[in-house]
């Protein structure tokens, strides 16, 4: 029997309450729930479904209803245009909102791109991710203080990128706010790791810290074993793997990234801004709209099999928030990683900064493991990172639109394309594009 301290009254609640905001991620939301509804200890759960979308609400509904029935539980299950009835009460809060949704999402790229400015993913660093983070603000300041009003004891599990200055504006803005970012690139990274390597998944122990998609494997072993060698021999033996970004990146620095060479390829200056590395790494420009139109063919066709009858897969993932609500409700210990303030976890981080480490969850909450120093030539990377987080965050908590340029003037793979000219007409460009998604005090255009 594992025993616990520090339990709070959530430890046996009579009722769990659990709001989705952004419910519309309808593909994501049914894989979250599945989860849930797989935990035998959760008897009594209300699940609060908000979206500002009618058609993706009752979608995400519909799935909720059908997820449910096919694990024969029987939640309480809630669907909300309003964001404060889902809120009301709530013990966690899952966030997956996408402020602008696809068109926004092909402005980041398409204003850009006439620019030359190349980008993958575009939803961490870069323009793409400054400006995902300056419409998304606005949003987490209403759930924020409609939280600190209607559940202030709540969890808020964050999954909307950019995860770092999503976490680091909420931590300013409403630092009494329990918040912790999920992302999955660590378990992933490790998991492909230990096939690569030919280890079972269970027999690796490992840790990783750094930045949210710019973290660092710092151990990788097995009964004590340091693995490393035979990644070493693996990428010796299959020569293709040089061809990727996160393979160089690691012969280069030491240490292997924990986010896919796309994401990585944007975090740095070395890759994107000339063609023959683009060649050599097969570097896919753009490959976030493939995926957002793949998201949309998916949604589409649940949709469609909701409303016809027809049977839908129901299939968990193990994703991190359901293991933290499970963790903290029953006080089953558990290690994840999560997103959370650098209060001296990484010691050569700055202080005032969103570090990802492992955590421990429990009764008592999630409680952020320390790390100490990161490797130098990986903390220089990931003090740039956070320069650009910070500075994206002052901008909107100041009422400062030139940060914003400064913020892009800062990105290391914008400012290996652009001279700075061209750098503040795009920032001027994407506000005009943005518009009423930014908050008022950020629609200025700068210009000379």
């Amino acid at each position: 029997m594992t025993e616990t301290t520090g339990v709070t009254e959530m430890a046996e609640p009579a009722e769990v309450k659990i709001a989705f905001m952004g419910a519309g991620s309808v593909v994501f939301t049914q894989g979250l729930l599945a989860d849930l509804f797989a935990f035998p200890e959760f008897t009594r759960l209300r699940i609060a479904l908000h979206d500002i979308d009618p058609e993706r609400l009752a979608t995400s509904e519909a799935a909720a209803r059908h997820i449910a029935g096919a694990l024969k539980v029987a939640p309480v299950i809630t669907a909300h245009a309003d964001r404060r009835g889902a809120l009301d009460g709530a013990h966690f809060v899952v966030n997956t909102v996408q402020v602008g949704m696809n068109a926004a999402t092909r402005t980041d790229f398409a204003v850009p791109a006439r620019y030359g400015l190349r980008q993958t993913i575009g939803d961490t660093l870069g323009v793409g991710g400054i400006f995902r983070a300056l419409r998304t603000f606005p949003v987490l300041r209403g759930i924020a203080e409609d939280m600190s009003e209607l559940c202030p004891d709540a969890w808020l599990l964050n999954y909307t990128n950019p995860m770092a200055m999503n976490l680091l504006y909420l931590h300013r803005i409403a630092p009494r706010l329990k918040a912790v970012g999920l992302c999955h690139s660590v378990y992933w990274t490790m998991h492909d790791l230990s096939e690569l390597v030919g280890v079972d998944f269970s027999e690796v122990s490992y840790l990783a810290a750094g930045m949210n998609h710019q973290a660092w494997v710092l151990r990788f072993e097995r009964d004590g074993r340091d693995l490393h060698p035979l990644l070493d021999a693996a990428i010796e033996k299959d020569r293709e793997l040089l061809r990727r970004v996160r393979v160089d990146m690691y012969r280069r620095l030491g240490h292997y990234p924990t986010e896919t060479s796309e994401h990585s390829s944007e975090y740095v200056p070395w890759y994107l801004h000339h063609d023959s590395e683009v060649e050599r790494l097969r570097l896919p420009i753009g490959a976030y709209l493939d995926i957002i139109e793949d998201n949309t063919v998916s949604y589409e066709r649940t949709r469609n099999a909701l409303a016809a009858g027809r049977p839908l897969p129901v299939e968990g993932t193990m994703e991190y928030a359901p293991q933290i609500v499970h963790s903290i409700v029953t006080g089953t210990p558990r290690t994840i990683y999560g997103n959370v303030p650098n209060t001296g976890l990484i010691s050569n981080l700055p202080t005032d900064s969103v570090v990802e480490v492992p955590c421990l969850v429990d009764a008592s909450g999630v409680q952020p493991t320390h790390v100490g120093p990161l490797p130098p030539q990986c903390a220089a990377l990931n003090r740039t990172y956070a320069s650009v987080t910070d500075l994206v965050v002052r901008a909107a908590t100041e009422g400062a639109p030139r940060h914003v340029r400064h913020a892009a003037m800062t990105d290391a793979a914008t400012a290996a394309t652009l001279p700075v000219e061209r750098i503040w007409d795009l920032c001027d460009d994407l506000v005009q594009a943005h518009g009423e998604l930014l908050q008022p005090e950020l629609r200025v255009l700068l210009g000379h």
